[in-house]
C-alpha cells in the first residue's frame, strides 16, 4: 500500500499551544498563580523536558531503525506522543513566562477576599459552600478551587466578612452572603 495512504493524517492542531480543556487568559489580564502553583507547573516543565521527551526520543529513534515505518507501532506512536510533549512543553513554557507569582500569605489576618482567599459563603437557602481562588492553570473545582476569573470568584473579589454579594447564576440572581476569609499563614503550605 502506498504511505499516502498509511501515513498519520496531520489535523493542523501542532501550533496550537494550549492545553485541552484549560481555558485561555482573558485578553489583557495577568496570570496570576500562586507560588505552589507556579511550582508544580515548572515542576511539570522540567519533567517532561529531562525525562519524559528523552525517553520518547529515544523510542522513536530506536523504532525508526527498525524498518518500514508506516506501519510501526512503536514509530507512529512515539512521533504522535512526542508532538503532545512538545505542545505541552510550549504551553507550560508561554503560561510560566507571563505568570505573576502572588503569594496568598501576604493578606494573611485579612477579612477582605482577594486572590488566593480562601473563603466560605451561604447562598440564600442557607446552604454553606468553601472555595479557594488561584490561577486559571491551578485551580481544581475537585478540590474547591476556582479560577480567578471564574463568575463565583469575580463576584467575591474584594467583598469582606459579613458582605452580602450578587452572583448572576443561569436560574437568575443569587445572593451570597460572606462568611468567613482566610488565608494560609506566612511560610504554609496551601
Amino acid at each position: 500500500m502506498n504511505k499516502a495512504f498509511t501515513r498519520e493524517r496531520d489535523t493542523g492542531d501542532d501550533d496550537e499551544d494550549d492545553a485541552p480543556g484549560l481555558p485561555p487568559l482573558p485578553a489583557g489580564t495577568r496570570n496570576y498563580m500562586t507560588p505552589q502553583g507556579h511550582r508544580r507547573l515548572r515542576e511539570e516543565l522540567m519533567q517532561l523536558l529531562d525525562v519524559e521527551r528523552p525517553k520518547v526520543v529515544e523510542t522513536v529513534s530506536w523504532a525508526a531503525k527498525n524498518g518500514d515505518r508506516s506501519e510501526n507501532g512503536d514509530y507512529l506512536y512515539g512521533k504522535k506522543r512526542l508532538r503532545e510533549i512538545d505542545r505541552r512543553i510550549r504551553f507550560l513554557t508561554k503560561r510560566l513566562d507571563i505568570a505573576e507569582v502572588a503569594d496568598p500569605s501576604a493578606h494573611h489576618g485579612r477579612d477582605q477576599v482577594f486572590f488566593g482567599a480562601t473563603v466560605t459563603y451561604a447562598n440564600g437557602r442557607g446552604e454553606e459552600r468553601t472555595i479557594t481562588i488561584k490561577g486559571i492553570d491551578e485551580a481544581d473545582a475537585l478540590a474547591g478551587e476556582v479560577s480567578w476569573v471564574a463568575p463565583i470568584a469575580r463576584a467575591l473579589l474584594k467583598s469582606r466578612e459579613g458582605d452580602e454579594v450578587q452572583l448572576m447564576t443561569p436560574g437568575g440572581l443569587e445572593k451570597l452572603e460572606v462568611i468567613e476569609v482566610r488565608y494560609p499563614a506566612p511560610g504554609e503550605s496551601h
